[in-house]
């Protein structure tokens, strides 16, 4: 009996213990429930802010421009012919030959006219022989005229002062004298006008063969280069003005000291452009960039590809441009040197009116109205709306709201690149 009541009282002693340990672990769950909890909730703000990515706004230069690319064409460009047919006997340029302004580069074998300004030569001084036959016969028939006019005036002037002293028949035959004398020195000077003349036509005909016969020595019409040779030595050459004959040129002459680019200019573009615009060259194949400006345009655009044709001027003074090469040329079409300016995927565009997302000294959005200049493929030129410094979102917009508290990071923006053609 006593050994089940000691049983029973260490029964009941376990249960107790049992049950305090019980209560004493719900109520440590619960603490570690608590404290958990607190820390989440103090955690919370912290982890729910969104971040976005920002640049700042700030001043710079921005412009429009415009590729194009096109053709390098010498300046000028020519096929040399000559002017009168004959044979090559000198050349003296060949595939490369550089020549400057008035070099000679080839002569001609021209018989014919060798002969004919001999003729001019014999002409010339037949002529000359005959004017000074034409002058001392003047001389002779002025000086007999001389004698003739003073026997009448000597008759007439005793026949008046005593008058039947001279027979007027003598006075008549000295008046006749004296009238056909007179007509003889005029009859005269005609024929020394008409010896003059034929001198004139003989040296004038001399001239004309002398100036053909330079055509003779072919030489450079300006700076440049030979790019082809077309003949070689005993080669006869037809006059290029002869158009019975398929005249063949001496040479092919290429300015290369200059070259021109000859771009189509869109028709959306065309107000931008003015004769003495810089525009900057590029070479792909030579990997350099050489300074032209705009020289020249048409003023119409074409109908058929809505371009307008412009010329752009390329200096060559070291010569290492070549024909044929293609080159890129770049028109800047605006410019401003002090823009404010943000990119343009930071823009919300609806219609005519834009808007961006700024983030405030508070990490806080903003929306703001905003007004647009200028724009080019990655920027825009902000009027009013914005100051320099303020931060704008760029990253994507989608779900902010104005008043929404965030972490801003700041990332870099792609840089403008001009538009091509």
């Amino acid at each position: 009996m006593q050994m089940k009541r000691r049983c029973s009282a260490g029964l009941a002693r376990r249960s107790f213990l049992a049950a305090v340990l019980l209560v004493a672990g719900l109520l440590l769950a619960v603490g570690c429930s608590n404290s958990r909890a607190h820390a989440s909730s103090a955690e919370t703000p912290q982890a729910a802010l969104s971040s976005v990515g920002v640049t700042t706004v700030t001043l710079k230069p921005i412009g429009r421009t415009l590729t194009v690319s096109s053709e390098l064409v010498p300046f000028q460009e020519i096929d040399v012919y000559a002017k009168e047919s004959g044979y090559v006997s000198d050349l003296r340029v060949d595939y490369g030959s550089r020549v400057k302004k008035g070099d000679l580069m080839a002569v001609l074998e021209i018989p014919e006219l060798k002969t004919r300004l001999a003729q001019d030569a014999a002409a010339i001084q037949r002529a000359t022989d005959q004017v000074t036959h034409a002058e001392h016969e003047v001389s002779r028939i002025k000086a007999t005229y001389k004698v003739a006019h003073l026997e009448y005036v000597r008759l007439s002037g005793v026949a008046q002062t005593r008058p039947g002293l001279v027979a007027q028949q003598e006075i008549d035959d000295a008046e006749g004298k004296d009238l056909s004398t007179q007509a003889q020195v005029e009859a005269g000077e005609s024929a020394l006008l008409a010896a003059q003349s034929q001198l004139d036509v003989a040296k004038a005909q001399a001239q004309q063969d002398q100036i053909l016969y330079d055509y003779a020595r072919i030489t450079a019409p300006f700076a440049g280069v030979v790019t082809q040779r077309y003949a070689n030595l005993g080669t006869l050459m037809q006059a290029g003005t002869s158009s019975s004959t398929q005249a063949m040129p001496l040479v092919r002459l290429s300015q290369d000291d200059l070259f021109r680019l000859v771009i189509p200019v869109p028709e959306s573009y065309v107000k931008y452009i003015k004769v003495g615009d810089a525009v900057s060259v590029r070479v792909p194949s030579l990997d350099k960039s050489f300074p032209g400006r705009v020289t020249r345009f048409s003023v119409d655009v074409s109908e058929d590809t809505r371009t307008m044709h412009t010329e752009v001027d390329i200096p060559n003074p070291s010569h290492i441009l070549m024909p044929g090469l293609y080159a890129d040329a770049t028109l800047t079409l605006e410019h401003r040197d002090k823009a404010l300016v943000v990119p343009l995927n930071a823009v919300t565009q609806t219609g005519d009116a834009a808007s961006v997302f700024t983030v405030d000294q508070n990490d806080r959005l903003q929306n703001r109205d905003i007004r647009l200049g200028m724009e080019t493929a990655s920027e825009a030129e902000v009027l009013s709306g914005l100051n320099e410094g303020d931060r704008v979102v760029v990253s994507d917009r989608s779900g902010l709201k104005p008043g929404t508290q965030v972490r801003p990071q700041t990332v870099e923006v792609l840089q403008y690149q001009g538009e091509s053609n």
